[in-house]
């Protein structure tokens, strides 16, 4: 699965694709792939700890955008890996960026393994939110359209400036960040700007089980 997301990075045309783990097995397979390996820290909290790793190991430039495409999706498009890298670079301002997508289904809105995003009209996170977001006070058709229309579901694929990443890693978790179990919002409670993009291409879900696998797989080799 790994080779699979190693092969859609490169794809995207990055200067250096860099597989970073704890693990030795990981590191032996994939380096002998062909794969440029980092072994990092076991005791990071998250993969952004790890990449942050990576950056001060490689001695990435402060400004510098790097792209942490997980592990576990495979079937993440090349477009969406350039499109957020492009995003970030092509708006100074902002620290991070990422991608969002209609939800599949009202019922969404309501699944708090479904992280939901509301963007600004200049294209800026301002929430991200296992619960209902935006919530609708009254009741109305067209309401319900507005709400369906403005809620966003997450993608978990970002971009960082180096020189924040480093930052970032060193901030404790914010209340909202604990509160919701998600890490994104410790930049937005410290002012940060995280631009939000329409994905260019629908993304399946990641690999999380056997069954998870077995789709991928269907897909992958046909």
């Amino acid at each position: 699965m790994l080779w699979w997301v190693w092969r859609q990075a490169c794809a995207a045309g990055a200067q250096s694709v860099v597989i970073a783990t704890d693990d030795v097995r990981i590191a032996d397979v994939m380096t002998a792939a062909g794969a440029d390996v980092a072994m990092t820290d076991a005791k990071h909290a998250s993969g952004t700890d790890r990449l942050a790793e990576v950056a001060q190991q490689r001695d990435w430039a402060e400004g510098s955008v790097v792209v942490n495409v997980q592990g576990d999706e495979p079937l993440m498009p090349i477009a969406n890996i350039q499109q957020v890298a492009e995003e970030l670079i092509e708006h100074p301002e902002a620290s991070m960026a990422t991608l969002s997508e209609p939800l599949s289904s009202p019922e969404q809105l309501d699944d708090p393994s479904v992280v939901k995003v509301v963007v600004s009209a200049l294209g800026n996170a301002l929430y991200f939110s296992r619960a209902a977001i935006p919530f609708q006070r009254d009741t109305s058709d067209e309401l319900c359209r507005i709400r369906l229309a403005a809620a966003r579901r997450h993608i978990g694929l970002y971009a960082y400036r180096c020189g924040f990443l480093q930052a970032f890693t060193q901030w404790p978790p914010s209340a909202t960040e604990s509160l919701e179990s998600l890490e994104q919002l410790r930049a937005l409670d410290r002012g940060h700007t995280i631009r939000i993009s329409d994905a260019a291409e629908s993304v399946p879900a990641g690999v999380d089980t056997l069954k998870d696998l077995e789709r991928a797989r269907s897909l992958l080799v046909g």
